[in-house]
């Protein structure tokens, strides 16, 4: 059964909570920007149809066809999500995953502490995003730099809570570059 109401809510409860969270760690315009493709057809038909509340539809749309649509169509437009960056390397003949710029790492931060709160409701704990990155922490799913400084930002909040976690990122993260990036 569809519920597009209740997965319009939830998504845009989830980007309201994004749009705070990039607001305290000085990214407000990408915040604004963040998962605007949920919106798209491609992405709120899926969302609504598989739509259950407690996590994400997409789980429960590669559950019935062994790949979600919706998701492959989000990836690939939202900066944020690490299998965004992945690539072929001309030297290796590899898909390699590439190091994510530090400001979308910020995003995926912020994005994970949104979807946790929205998931969990009022369970919620600063370690709840964490405890979901742990399940492919090690795996080789993202670039080795992008990992640890999502890691370190996982642990501090669980650590040393959000207040800390924000003042970290707004002072030690920002004009932060990686190898290559591109201004």
């Amino acid at each position: 059964m569809a519920h597009p109401i209740k997965h319009f809510i939830t998504i845009t409860k989830h980007r309201h909570k994004v749009i705070a969270n990039c607001a305290r760690a000085g990214i407000l315009w990408q915040g604004l920007r963040h998962d605007l493709s949920k919106y798209s057809p491609t992405e709120f038909i899926p969302g609504a149809r598989f739509f259950q509340g407690t996590r994400s539809p997409n789980e429960r749309e590669r559950e019935i066809y062994g790949c979600s649509l919706a998701w492959m169509h989000h990836k690939g437009r939202n900066r944020h999500h690490y299998e965004y960056w992945n690539d072929y390397n001309p030297k290796t003949k590899q898909i390699e995953n590439v190091e994510m710029p530090v400001r979308y790492v910020i995003e995926m931060f912020c994005d994970r502490v949104a979807a946790s709160k929205i998931y969990n409701g009022k369970d919620y704990k600063d370690s709840d995003p964490y405890t979901y990155f742990l399940r492919i922490k090690g795996k080789n799913r993202m670039h080795p730099n992008t990992e640890e400084l999502l890691d370190k930002l996982l642990v501090m909040l669980r650590d040393e809570g959000e207040e800390k976690t924000f003042a970290y990122i707004k002072t030690e993260c920002h004009g932060r570059k990686i190898s290559g990036e591109r201004e």
